[in-house]
């Protein structure tokens, strides 16, 4: 099963890189890409992400989205699928346009080539990762040698994000793939299945939450006083479990009342819980490579690629 949802999300994924366009709707772009999963017998794992330029993460079009990709975004597109709860999760890194730049993000400004250059670390980072994966390698030593190849390139890991273990219908089950070098000796081992994903950039290597979110997950039964809560809670239940979803998916639920009041009781009760988006602290810009693998004695399989 992780073998057909790693080769939905690789077909996928390059079907997105080769539709992105100027002036295309992100909710456009979204759309496409989880339809196609659900098209090759998958469901998505998540929202699908689609970051740009300083926005770092966990950015999905709200319902009637109209933000349009411009010349020169540096665009994130991080999907999953699963196939009965299995998970695969890659994630790859655009440039939207012809490219004439120089475009700006905060204070700093990006030619073309750079923007070129950023992405191109990601992936090669993420091939470092992937070169240094086996079973019983030190998580902080894979960060590390991340780390190393990312500054050598003159950039700087995202610190504070990191890859993932995954188990059936968990997305995150408890292992965190380090991008720096850390004092983490847990060895990983033979069957682990690992979502590895460098995040490269040009400024302080941080991220922080926005005041956005659009992505939520299920926690726990809480009791309830709206009653459009309580059942909007039980389709969350039935319908995704553990794996995050979007807010726009429950607008395509039938019967459902007062959307926009059960989910604020949802948050503050904290029967679910709210993924912000996440934005680089100095406002640089961010490039993303990310591969599922599954660990083996001497190596790692890439189910991705």
């Amino acid at each position: 099963m992780y073998q057909k949802a790693g080769k939905i999300v690789k077909d996928v994924r390059e079907l997105a890189v080769s539709e992105v366009h100027e002036g295309m709707k992100v909710l456009s772009l979204i759309n496409l890409i989880e339809s196609e999963i659900i098209k090759r017998g998958g469901l998505p794992a998540f929202p699908c992400n689609i970051s740009i330029n300083e926005v770092t993460a966990h950015y999905t079009s709200p319902p009637g989205d109209e933000t349009i990709l411009q010349d020169g975004d540096l665009v994130k597109i991080d999907l999953g699928a699963h196939v009965d709860g299995y998970i695969a999760d890659s994630a790859t890194t655009v440039m939207i346009g012809s490219g004439k730049g120089p475009y700006t993000s905060g204070d700093k400004s990006y030619t073309p080539e750079k923007q070129l250059e950023l992405i191109e670390t990601a992936n090669q980072a993420l091939e470092v990762a992937i070169s240094n994966i086996r079973a019983g390698a030190e998580l902080g030593k894979i960060g590390g040698a991340v780390e190393e190849y990312v500054k050598s390139q003159g950039f700087l890991p995202v610190s504070n994000l990191t890859g993932h273990s995954m188990d059936q219908w968990i997305l995150h089950s408890g292992l965190s793939i380090p991008n720096v070098n850390e004092k983490n000796h847990h060895r990983i081992e033979e069957g682990d299945i690992l979502a590895i994903e460098p995040f490269v950039t040009d400024g302080v290597g941080v991220v922080g939450d926005m005041k956005d979110t659009f992505i939520f997950r299920f926690l726990r039964d809480r009791p309830l006083r709206l009653a459009p809560a309580k059942k909007l809670l039980d389709i969350i239940k039935l319908k995704y479990a553990n794996l995050p979803f979007a807010q726009r998916w429950l607008k395509e639920e039938p019967g459902i009342r007062q959307l926009n009041p059960a989910m604020r009781q949802l948050i503050s009760s904290r029967a679910i819980y709210p993924y912000h988006v996440l934005r680089e602290k100095s406002g640089a810009r961010v490039a993303q490579a990310e591969h599922t693998v599954i660990v083996e004695s001497d190596g790692c399989t890439v189910l991705t690629r």
